[in-house]
């Protein structure tokens, strides 16, 4: 690994130690404001389900979005480097005049803006949608305005239930609201299945190089055996619930797998003879092509080793391909062999228990049932009073912003795992994101918090008191709906801001009282800094860009 790369990966973190003392103040603003936990305690409270959310999230479906926000032959280790620092500076001065951004804007600016930089110094002039995915950028602007929304909404809704005088009523639209929740996330699971399924078959790549080669016969035989096989196995993922390795048997008994061996294992070799980071050098010089052409003839001559992998097994396999790849030294042999044990249903498996969302599921239903044990008892079994229901909403507070706390800890981690990927990519260390090492989310949610661990009091402030006062009741209705609408944009893998998600939560809840009971001069102030976050990183990562390139930084 080169030191840039290591480089990156440190301030990486940096950056994920820092999201986490900026935005400490999402997950404890309210739970220290109604005076429940001690400045100290909350953070340490914070941190704790911060870091829970590693055992939670298994599919890192925002992770991936980010990896991928940039056009690959424009992630470079400079355009990574570059969008960090603007992220960095954006999330400090923010943090310095206690304006609660969004981290997750500012990372999403800086990684596009120096790309767009790095395309101009050396393409010229590229148009925007050659340089990044429009369609991922797009929805992370859209949700600039949906989650505060999305949240406000969900606020106003919790708020007016949870006021509700008949407790009968009350649980009657809890219970509802519940079934309706089951079937939401089991469509998102079911959304996510089917995507990992065409993810294994590599649908969405084969269209795109048939969109760019319309006239490529090899390219459209793939794409449609590849379209067939997903066609034919889709109908197979409503068994899911007897376990992912039940339903890729299954499909290996409908549809042929063998053939997918042999596009792993040239996978393999091309990420042994860096293939890819050689086409990536050759797309600025035209003058390595022949060092391309070079590794695609040693990829070719590969290929006869590969088609017989299911006669002649692994091993032989292996030991055909490294007299190729002239691996002789007795470490490096035995590491490459390791990686020709293909097992593709034990893969197929692996793509598909990510989506598996059903663990998070239950884990909303166990806060629910507690929320109904809770009014049962106050409401029915004791004589409430005004007291015992400050009490009660109190004691539920702790659990709302631990709530909560899982979804900035499962959202916001995912975006530098994101970042570190797309280096790790850059660098030829892995081939795709789904080969993450595992050390990458371990060590960003323990960054994320460690940060919490660090607070951020003059967000806090701000976010706590400055917006609305609120009281324990609000306060669990203001994170409980941010926890929902941060779980339910980590499944469809959309990166949004916590920040912007629990503000609207805490504008929704004093709404409910009197429009007058928000301070919305406060409010306007935070949408202009969240409206000129994307922009003003996108800014600061092309100058940091190009100041890094004086510097000798390529």
């Amino acid at each position: 690994m080169s030191t840039l790369a290591i480089v990156i990966i440190v301030l990486a973190l940096v950056f994920d130690y820092i999201n986490g003392f900026h935005d400490a103040a999402n997950s404890i603003a309210t739970v220290v404001s109604t005076k429940v936990l001690t400045p100290l305690q909350a953070v340490l409270w914070a941190a704790l389900f911060n870091f829970v959310a590693f055992f939670i999230f298994k599919d890192h479906a925002v992770a991936n979005t980010i990896s991928k926000t940039v056009i690959d032959n424009y992630i470079t280790l400079p355009v990574i480097l570059a969008g960090l620092i603007a992220a960095i500076f954006w999330n400090l001065l923010t943090w310095w005049y206690g304006i609660p951004s969004s981290s997750s804007h500012t990372l999403i600016g800086g990684f596009a803006g120096a790309a767009l930089a790095h395309a101009f110094y050396t393409k010229g002039w590229v148009p925007f949608g050659e340089v990044v995915e429009f369609d991922k950028i797009s929805k992370t602007v859209y949700f600039i305005l949906l989650a505060p929304l999305i949240g406000m909404a969900m606020s106003i809704f919790i708020t007016l239930v949870t006021i509700k005088r008949n407790i009968y009523g009350k649980m009657a639209v809890i219970l509802i609201s519940a079934a309706a929740l089951g079937l939401m996330f089991n469509s998102f699971r079911h959304s996510k299945l089917e995507e990992n399924l065409a993810k294994f078959y590599k649908v969405d790549k084969y269209k795109k190089e048939l969109a760019k080669k319309p006239e490529d016969e090899t390219v459209k035989k793939k794409f449609e055996k590849a379209t067939a096989n997903y066609d034919a196995s889709k109908s197979l993922l409503a068994d899911y619930d007897e376990g992912a390795d039940y339903v890729a048997a299954e499909i290996g008994k409908t549809v042929s797998l063998d053939y997918l061996i042999e596009g792993k294992l040239k996978d393999l070799v091309a990420k042994k003879i860096k293939l890819d980071v050689a086409k990536k050098v050759a797309f600025y010089d035209e003058s390595k092509k022949p060092i391309v052409e070079e590794k695609e003839a040693i990829l070719d001559a590969c290929k006869p080793f590969f088609k017989n992998y299911a006669a002649v097994g692994a091993d032989s396999t292996a030991h055909g391909v490294a007299l190729v790849l002239g691996v002789t030294a007795i470490g490096d042999y035995d590491k490459f062999v390791k990686g020709f044990k293909v097992d593709i249903e034990k893969d197929l498996a692996k793509e598909l228990d990510r989506a598996d969302n059903r663990f998070l599921l239950m884990c909303i239903y166990a806060v629910i049932f507690i929320f109904i044990l809770s009014y049962i008892y106050c409401e029915v079994v004791k004589t409430p009073t005004a007291n015992r229901m400050a009490n009660m909403f109190k004691k539920l507070q702790l659990l709302s912003s631990a709530a909560f706390s899982v979804g900035h800890g499962g959202n916001d981690a995912q975006k530098v795992m994101g970042i570190i990927g797309a280096a790790l990519i850059a660098g030829g260390q892995i081939s795709d994101f789904k080969e993450l090492p595992s050390w990458v989310p371990l060590a960003c949610y323990a960054a994320i918090g460690l940060g919490t661990l660090s607070g951020g009091w003059k967000i806090i402030k701000t976010m706590g008191t400055k917006i609305t006062k609120v009281t324990p009741l609000e306060g669990v209705a203001a994170e409980t709906s941010g926890a929902m609408t941060l779980f339910m944009t980590e499944q469809m893998g959309i990166p949004v801001s916590t920040t912007h998600t629990i503000t609207g939560a805490i504008i929704g809840v004093g709404a409910t009282k009197r429009l007058s009971a928000v301070r919305w001069g406060v409010t306007r102030n935070l949408l202009v800094a969240w409206v000129i976050t994307i922009p003003v990183s996108a800014l600061v990562a092309g100058l940091s860009y190009l100041i890094l390139g004086w510097c000798g930084v390529n």
